[in-house]
């Protein structure tokens, strides 16, 4: 059943996209200076999880290194890289320039040096998650190097910005920024529609039944790839020639909790510390929450970072 299962993965980059036609076009006019040995002006996607953002992303950084012989890029998850020096060492292992830095011993003040005085070969660094990182700074830093053009990825514009100081906010005011929706159900169908095409046999599930997974999804892409993921997996491994309605049924819910649980996966230990104080009280105030993270840990963070 299963004839690719790269494609159905998340990160999985697609040959075209769906649906973002406008997102797409904007940002290739954003980077256009890029294809001239220009530099663009950096760009800040934002919108809720399972829009796009990320995939469109990579999906242009992809089309520019057709057209671009040189032209470096490196992808960045700073919920995984949250730290300055985290951050700083994955730029530099993008361009090859990590070979005789310890990680425990190396200013990172080395580290930005060393990317200033790289070679100026245009460098496009996606930044996803980007509000997860501890030292905002660092995009201020990073701005300032020429040959650097930043994408950002976060889910909400507004939590960003009131995190930065008055100097990065001012840097960041001319960033072009690209808001996107949540998908609209009839437009997942196609998403799916290229996923079978592309990763499964001929006729193992119908129209209609791609509509169901749709309707299960609440206008998130991970989901409706998650969902059928999980099918065509339970159909092969229960010897089943189709996904049928009632193993989308059955299999919705553990697709979703999948999801659920990589994120939480991710967390930071004083993040998943957080979030099991919420799960244990259900509704808790801000100050009873601060209270009750202050008694669990022996490091606490401030009040904003903990806010953050």
């Amino acid at each position: 059943m299963i004839t690719d299962a790269r494609v159905l993965q998340p990160e999985f980059i697609p040959r075209e996209v769906q649906h973002r036609d406008a997102e797409v076009n904007y940002l290739s006019s954003v980077f256009n200076p890029l294809t001239k040995g220009e530099r663009a002006d950096s760009a800040l996607l934002y919108g809720p999880s399972g829009v796009g953002k990320t995939c469109i992303a990579q999906f242009l950084v992809e089309q520019l290194r057709g057209e671009v012989v040189a032209l470096n890029y490196q992808y960045v998850n700073c919920w995984e890289d949250h730290s300055r020096f985290q951050t700083l060492y994955r730029l530099l292992d993008g361009i090859g320039k990590t070979v005789d830095i310890h990680r425990q011993s190396t200013p990172t003040d080395v580290h930005l040096n060393r990317l200033r005085t790289a070679d100026d070969t245009s460098y496009v660094v996606i930044l996803d998650e980007v509000d997860q990182l501890e030292d905002k700074s660092l995009l201020y830093d990073l701005y300032r190097i020429p040959h650097i053009t930043m994408i950002l990825i976060a889910n909400d514009e507004e939590d960003l910005f009131a995190s930065l100081d008055q100097r990065l906010n001012s840097r960041l005011t001319d960033c072009e920024r690209i808001h996107f929706d949540p998908y609209h159900e009839n437009e997942l169908i196609p998403i799916l529609h290229d996923r079978v095409h592309w990763g499964l046999e001929e006729d193992v599930i119908s129209d209609s039944h791609l509509q169901l997974i749709a309707a299960n999804a609440g206008g998130d892409a991970r989901v409706v790839i998650g969902i059928l993921r999980h099918s065509a997996r339970t159909a092969r491994e229960t010897g089943s020639d189709q996904i049928t309605a009632d193993l989308i049924e059955e299999v919705t819910p553990e697709a979703k909790s999948e999801i659920k649980q990589r994120t939480v996966d991710r967390f930071t230990p004083h993040q998943e510390l957080l979030y099991n104080i919420i799960t244990e009280h259900g509704e808790i105030s801000p100050q009873d929450l601060y209270d009750a993270y202050c008694t669990r840990t022996d490091d606490p963070k401030t009040k904003r970072m903990v806010r953050n």
